[in-house]
């Protein structure tokens, strides 16, 4: 029943960790420092109020406990908002005093908690009668299922006893409304876009008084050039523009592809390599679309169907889970009923429920393997990804990313079938990287499995799993069909030759089951045999050839045995296929596109992987003719790269510290920029790839333009593409320091860790620590934590602390003071402009990993010249993080004594590293950021 809703307070303390010691607030106001091992005890016995209980069980190196974390009634009350997960985040979210004191936070804490419950309380009044039932039911659901949080929240609503009834609140998919069909959007018009057209664009988006950068407009009349007609097919205009740091090319760019897009009635693709610049680009498209409801309407954001949640996966989660995940499936419900696009990686779910919930419970509800059963799912009307495919259709701008772009263009177009002919391509020096992963291939015991359970469904977990098979996708559509029906039944059956579970203990004690168990046990012991080292932790690879004795024989029968899998899939596929003609009057469109995307998913999932393997098997078993026939050998003349063979192929043991995880056969491009020119760049009309590091700097202009060229396959089009470069307008010398150390040993990791401690007090905080190695950035962190934290400099740290890299990132950014430890996902993936980031230290030289793939490359694209051009270009990415705009002041110190002085072109014109002393870092860093600050 309900009464009269009241505040209260869970009666527990509150509970502030660190690495040296912690702070307890007693429920009496009374305030303990406690040492870690008092504070483990008291976090284990008093279930206390914290933020972020994962993160604080690692810093008291604990398991989960028991606690009211303060994040989870923020996602309750306020769902589809952000927050940082730290006693500041939360308070300047809410609107509080800032904390500055450990003490101070731990109070902050017990305030935001009756703030929020006051929030929840007073919106009962403003809420309709069906909202307020709704909230009321999850709560009262949540508590049933034993939520810590389940008593105060029930009573900021009024609820008593079982007056909150209402398992009805979980089906929030009932309240979400439909997409409408529209008619098909008219082809793409060819009208151009004028340099001065662009620059006017440019200006009006700016606005009067907006500071004019003479180098911005130069960049969008260059980029404009992108959008003339096409003359050939197959040849695009491809502008290859370098926009240094500050220029403002995001702006540049948007200039004129939204004119475009406006003008000839279709959108403009934007492709970027993080998520974190895709909502960089949503805020910037604000400028041009300042009202919400026409920029809802021009701007899509389009990410891979992993990254949406499935409401049928959601809705037979909720359902059979809802009382012992009741946490979960609650908080995912409010989030559901408020998410402007069922984004959960970078949209507007919060990444610190994921640490909080699972993986499972809250990333696992998405689309991971292309399981979608499309209309004939209940949620068909009602999905976010059909959504936003339709809604990409409409817009001006679909905002993407490489791997998208590229994963759709090597599967054979996007979702619904269309092709944007217009691509802009910012982050643009990822695309090698991106394209080498896109158009790899992987005969894996965990390719094989996710093939199997695709094609199977679930095996032996007692009906948990949530996967869905072939033939609950298809059996339907197959019933008037002998001959598909057939085929469906023969395909699932052949199914059974993939890696199936177990297969890795199987493997393990050389009890293989099946021909490809068996093909797998024998790229093992041929890995094992030629590793210099098996009993490492690390992953393991060799080389195919020559193949030890019993491999090649397991190679061909594996590969005859999935020729008996390929086989009746494409009959079904087939078969399929033909109800579209043949029933063409009595189907109605859903029908059609569920029909369209099985056939779809028969070829991208199962079909096309399956050519790919039987190539590399007949390669590894030395049939070269065979090789050959499932080998596209298009050729292209203008290709000045001479290859010695155009796939690079090893075999491989991937561990996860020293667990053994995957087995199988690998094989990637020589040159992935080659299949991304045809898959990609060679269907578009225009292509702009733009950014602030094309060039390596080696100190030759020409050779690193055709460098940069050659990077992402310019050099595979037969017209040379329009070069462009624009100047950074920092004055990089002034406001930047370069210094090499010299004495301190990189293999002494107790002079590694003291410098990075004291180049981070010196900088008073503010510090990225950038390693080669997780190994290496840990043992950094275990020996330098306490003595920052002592001095009130927080350390954050990627593979330690329990939070996902894009939280450590917004906590960096936000808290001046802290300091931050990362891998190569923080060397360009980081946008923290201001004094948040004013030291980066790197640990050693980038230099490539000498495996089998970078040996081969390296062998054809210039030998050492290629180890040095991939090292300057990390080396600038990673400097290009210090300053990111005019009033950026910032130190790059590297503590690699042997760093040779031709990667300095890494550096901007002007900023001369100097070699120096550990000593002398220190008091040059100081110096120079307090007389900067």
């Amino acid at each position: 029943m309900t009464a009269s809703p009241r505040i209260l307070m869970p009666q527990v303390p509150v509970l502030v960790a660190g690495l040296r010691g912690s702070v307890l607030l007693e429920t009496d106001g009374e305030c303990l420092r406690l040492s870690p091992s008092q504070a483990a005890q008291r976090a284990r016995s008093d279930m206390p109020l914290v933020c972020h209980g994962p993160a604080v069980a690692a810093r008291l190196r604990i398991d989960r406990f028991d606690r009211y974390d303060i994040l989870e009634l923020f996602a309750f009350v306020r769902p589809a908002r952000f927050c940082l997960p730290t006693p500041r985040g939360v308070a300047e979210a809410l609107g509080l005093l800032t904390p500055l004191a450990p003490e101070d936070e731990a109070e902050t804490l017990r305030v935001a908690c009756r703030r929020l419950l006051e929030d929840l309380s007073a919106g009962l009044a403003v809420a309709s009668a069906r909202r307020v039932a709704e909230v009321r039911g999850l709560a009262w659901m949540m508590a049933r299922g034993g939520w810590n949080w389940g008593a105060p929240v029930l009573a900021a609503l009024g609820v008593e006893g079982e007056g909150g009834r209402g398992i009805a609140a979980i089906r929030v998919w009932e309240r979400l409304p439909e997409w409408n069909e529209s008619a098909p959007e008219p082809p793409a018009g060819s009208l151009p876009v004028a340099p001065a057209e662009a620059r006017a664009r440019l200006a009006a988006m700016l606005g009067e008084g907006a500071e004019q950068r003479s180098g911005q407009a130069d960049y969008a009349s260059a980029v404009s050039q992108a959008f003339l007609p096409r003359d050939d097919a197959g040849e695009p205009h491809l502008v290859l523009a370098e926009a240094g740091t500050g220029t403002g090319k995001t702006l540049g760019y948007i200039a004129p592809a939204s004119l475009w897009a406006e003008r000839n009635g279709a959108p403009v693709w934007i492709s970027t390599h993080t998520r974190n610049l895709q909502r960089q680009l949503d805020v910037e498209l604000d400028r041009l679309y300042p009202d919400p409801v026409e920029k809802a309407r021009k701007v899509v954001i389009r990410k891979g169907r992993e990254n949406y949640v499935c409401l049928l996966n959601y809705e037979e989660f909720a359902l059979r889970d809802n009382v012992r995940a009741a946490v979960a499936v609650g908080l995912v419900a409010r989030w559901i009923g408020s998410t402007r696009d069922g984004d959960m990686v970078g949209g507007d779910f919060p990444g610190w429920l994921v640490d909080l919930l699972g993986r499972g419970s809250t990333l696992g509800l998405t689309d991971r393997r292309g399981e979608c059963v499309f209309s004939a799912c209940f949620h068909y009307r009602k999905c976010f990804i059909e959504r936003a495919v339709r809604r990409a259709r409409r817009a001006d701008i679909v905002v993407a990313n490489h791997a998208l772009v590229m994963i759709q263009a090597a599967l054979g177009g996007l979702d619904d079938g269309a092709v944007p002919t217009r691509l802009v391509f910012d982050e643009g020096h990822h695309v090698f990287d991106v394209a080498d992963s896109a158009f790899s291939m992987h005969l894996t015991g965990l390719e094989g499995v996710e093939m199997r359970r695709w094609l199977l469904g679930p095996e032996g977990d007692g009906g948990r799993s949530r996967a869905r098979g072939l033939s609950r996708r298809a059996e339907d559509l197959v019933g008037g069909s002998e001959e598909a029906a057939l085929a469906l039944d023969q395909a699932l059956a052949a199914a059974r030759l993939l890696p199936g579970p177990g297969w890795v203990q199987r493997l393990s004690v050389e009890e293989p089951q099946g021909p490809a168990e068996i093909f797998l046990a024998q790229v093992r012991r041929q890995v094992m045999a030629r590793s210099e080292a098996p009993d490492s932790a690390y992953s393991l690879e060799t080389a195919t050839q020559p193949p030890v004795e019993g491999l090649a024989v397991a190679a061909q029968q594996l590969a005859a045995a999935l020729v008996g899998l390929e086989q009746p899939l494409q009959v079904l596929a087939k078969a399929l296929a033909a109800l579209l003609d043949d029933e063409a009057a009595e189907l109605d469109s859903s029908t059609r596109s569920r029909i369209e995307g099985i056939c779809r998913g028969i070829q991208r999932r199962v079909v096309m992987p399956l050519g790919g393997w039987k190539n590399m098997l007949a390669t590894l078993a030395g049939a070269p003719e065979a090789a050959e026939a499932s080998q596209d050998t298009a050729k292209n003349e203008a290709d000045p790269v001479v290859y010695p063979d155009r796939y690079v192929d090893w075999l491989a043991v991937e561990r996860i510290e020293g667990r053994e995880v995957d087995i199988g056969l690998h094989r990637h491009w020589l040159d992935p920029s080659f299949p991304f020119a045809r898959a990609v760049m060679a269907p578009a009309h225009g292509v702009v790839i733009t950014s602030a590091t094309l060039r390596d700097g080696s100190g030759e202009p020409e050779a690193d333009w055709r460098a940069a060229e050659r990077r992402i396959g310019g050099s595979h089009l037969s017209s040379a593409p329009l070069r462009a470069a624009v100047t950074s307008p920092f004055d990089y010398p002034a406001s930047t320091r370069v210094l090499i150390v010299t004495d301190v040993r990189k293999d002494d990791m107790d002079q590694v860790a003291a410098a990075y401690r004291e180049l981070f007090l010196a900088a008073g905080g503010g510090g990225l620590g950038l390693f080669t190695a997780i190994s290496r950035l840990r043992e950094v962190h275990r020996r330098i934590g306490g003595p920052l934290e002592d001095a009130g400099l927080p350390l954050l740290a990627q593979h330690v602390d329990a939070m996902d890299t894009a939280t450590l990132v917004d906590i960096f950014r936000a808290e001046q003071e802290s300091c931050l430890l990362g891998t190569d996902a923080m060397r360009d993936g980081v946008d923290v402009p201001g004094r948040s980031l004013r030291l980066i230290v790197f640990d050693r030289v980038p230099w490539p990993r000498p495996d089998i793939l970078h040996r081969a490359r390296r062998d054809c694209f210039g030998g050492r010249f290629y180890d040095d051009r991939i090292t300057r270009l990390r080396l600038k990415q990673a400097f290009g993080r210090l300053v990111r705009r005019a009033d950026d002041h910032g130190v790059f110190v590297l503590l690699d004594p042997m760093m040779p002085s031709r990667l300095f072109g890494a550096f901007p014109k002007g900023v001369i590293p100097e070699r120096v002393g550990l000593a002398e870092a220190v008091r040059r860093t100081a110096a120079f950021l307090f007389r900067q600050g």
